[in-house]
């Protein structure tokens, strides 16, 4: 009840002019982003970051969360009609949303697909409100310790839960780390890693990195494939929107199992990118038509939604309670925060209530505004895929720079911001992924200085993060993440093996 009281409390703050205007506008804008392959929502919201330093911080706050609701229905209108995914995790939805849209079935597509992405967000978003206050009273009882062991368990979880090579996760992790080392060390005061130059005694902005490595690399790629807008036209109508809505009850397993896909991704830092993949693959094997999918199944378009909804959605709970983004997005949002004067964690439901309910509130009516808007908009958007790219690529060039150059007015940021770029392109040529080192980067200065703080109460004793059952569980935890990708594969020898001892034996009989 104190919950619910508290999300009453957070409607009076969300519903007055300000907040609300703010609101439909990052979602038009996220929208947009979504839909535009090359920007997403991450670098959108890097982008608009600086604008809001002289906004009130709840007003701020809602807006740029808006923009992240409007980045995941945007993300599925460029994937169903152009197989084009807007964003990373609309991957999974051009599988058959595309085929749906070439059979002329593109408005029944997009009706299940931002249908199925509203009911992820939704429930998400109940589990968020009543889960998020028992996590925060919890998390009182974290020191140094027990924040290291959860940090090390968030970079941890992206090796051992990531689709990618773990060799290539932690590449690109110890790269962010080194990054995220440049400057002066907070704690001695310390010079590291500058070279001799001025420029880097400041160390490299998490948000400089962020614009580079996605909305600079995205070009590149997308320059280097010769990329063209073409695609087909689509119509909404309420007669297709109703008889989509009648189709979709009998994918509610596939919607159920969807949301504790995403719900898991989304507060242990997986994403919604694998996510959307798993619910996917899972849908495939247990569907009556799984051998159909692939060529236009309808529950092919629901599974990833839903799933990438409810990670998206769910990534703020470990953000607002514990400090730990469970998305890229959301460790954009957290750097927002720090930079606002607003530190995440247990104590931000008493200190900070009007802005965190607030923000909770923001969340269920965005939803619901934001699936107006894009079942109301789509023949908009397509029209705007039709634009040429040497058109819209400069643009986004152009906005990326101003985002980096006004966060300190210092020229040599437009330098990074390219050798971000540059960075951002070879990983996504050779297949590395971002989202571990942007996390690094974000939180590779706050784990250090979690884990030299424990070490100095403890006298460099390493044994402090077994002092307890809480922090020895969670780095026990840890190390069961670390390991992972070598534990299965072992268990999956073993299995085979005894498989092929016992149909020795069943012949040999």
């Amino acid at each position: 009840m104190d919950a619910f009281f508290s999300l009453m409390h957070g409607f009076t703050v969300l519903l007055t002019p300000m907040n609300m205007a703010y609101m439909v506008i990052g979602l038009l804008f996220g929208i947009l982003l979504g839909f535009l392959p090359g920007v997403g929502g991450a670098n959108g919201i890097a982008i608009l970051l600086p604008l809001t330093f002289s906004m009130d911080h709840t007003t701020a706050i809602i807006m740029l969360a808006a923009i992240y609701w409007g980045a995941l229905f945007g993300g599925c209108i460029s994937a169903i009609l152009f197989n084009i995914p807007g964003e990373p995790w609309s991957v999974a939805t051009t599988f058959d949303g595309h085929p749906l849209a070439q059979q002329g079935r593109a408005g029944e597509a997009l009706t299940a697909s931002m249908s199925s992405s509203f009911f992820g967000a939704f429930i998400a978003t109940i589990v968020l409100t009543f889960l998020a206050p028992i996590v925060a009273n919890f998390a009182l009882a974290f020191g140094p310790p027990e924040f290291f062991s959860v940090y090390l368990l968030t970079f941890c979880s992206f090796v051992g839960m990531g689709r990618q090579s773990p060799w290539k996760v932690i590449a690109s992790m110890m790269l962010g780390f080194a990054f995220a080392t440049v400057g002066t060390d907070e704690i001695t005061g310390g010079v590291r890693l500058t070279f001799g130059t001025e420029v880097l005694l400041t160390g490299f902005h998490f948000l400089i990195a962020v614009i580079g490595l996605f909305g600079i690399g995205e070009i590149l790629v997308t320059v280097e494939k010769g990329l063209h807008f073409e695609g087909r036209s689509a119509k909404m109508n309420p007669y297709v929107v109703w008889q989509t809505w009648k189709q979709l009850p009998k994918y509610w397993m596939t919607i159920l199992r969807g949301i504790g896909v995403g719900i898991w991704l989304g507060v242990t830092p997986g994403g919604a990118t694998p996510a959307s993949f798993m619910s996917y693959g899972l849908a495939k094997r247990f569907s009556k038509n799984g051998a159909k999918f692939g060529t236009g199944e309808l529950e092919g378009v629901v599974a990833p939604e839903t799933a990438a909804h409810s990670a998206g959605t769910s990534a703020l709970l470990p953000m607002l309670t514990l400090g730990i983004p469970g998305s890229p997005t959301a460790a954009v949002l957290l750097g927002g925060l720090l930079i606002w004067g607003i530190e995440p964690g247990p104590l931000l439901f008493v200190e900070q209530k009007d802005f965190v309910w607030g923000l909770i509130a923001s969340i269920y009516l965005a939803n619901v505004i934001g699936l107006a808007i894009v079942l109301s908009t789509v023949p908009l958007w397509a029209s705007i895929m039709r634009v040429p790219f040497s058109i819209i690529a400069p643009i986004i060039i152009a906005v990326c720079a101003i985002g980096s150059y006004t966060l300190s007015n210092a020229p040599a940021d437009l330098l990074f911001m390219v050798m971000f770029g540059v960075i951002g392109y070879l990983f996504k040529k050779l297949d590395y992924p971002l989202a571990p080192m942007v996390l690094a980067i974000v939180l590779g200065g706050r784990a250090e200085s979690s884990f030299r703080q424990a070490l100095v109460g403890s006298r460099g004793d390493l044994s402090v993060f077994w002092s307890n059952g809480l922090v020895g569980t969670i780095t026990a935890l840890s190390l069961v993440m670390l390991f992972w990708p070598l534990i299965s594969t072992v268990w999956t020898r073993l299995r085979a093996g005894n498989r092929t001892l016992g149909g020795s034996s069943h012949a040999s009989t």
